[in-house]
């Protein structure tokens, strides 16, 4: 799973304490997002990585939907 760091309090003193308690060691600074560290690394590499391992034939069938869902007129439009 993918980490990130605690929320921060908006209040001074509370941000002070957990500044504090995370120095000493008291609180780890991190919490676990939910998602899966394989994929989330997967998803930063971009596109590319994906339009490598895909066929001529399946990336312009990709472009063809895309451009299909971008030039579609709005369906609450009246």
């Amino acid at each position: 799973m993918a980490i990130k760091r605690l929320p921060r309090p908006r209040d001074p003193i509370a941000l002070a304490k957990l500044i504090g308690d995370i120095a000493t060691g008291q609180v780890v600074d991190a919490v676990d997002d939910g998602k899966d560290a394989g994929a989330a690394a997967m998803g930063r590499r971009g596109g590319a990585a994906r339009a490598r391992a895909l066929s001529g034939k399946q990336r312009a069938e990709a472009a063809r939907k895309a451009a299909n869902a971008r030039w579609k007129a709005p369906s609450d439009a009246q």
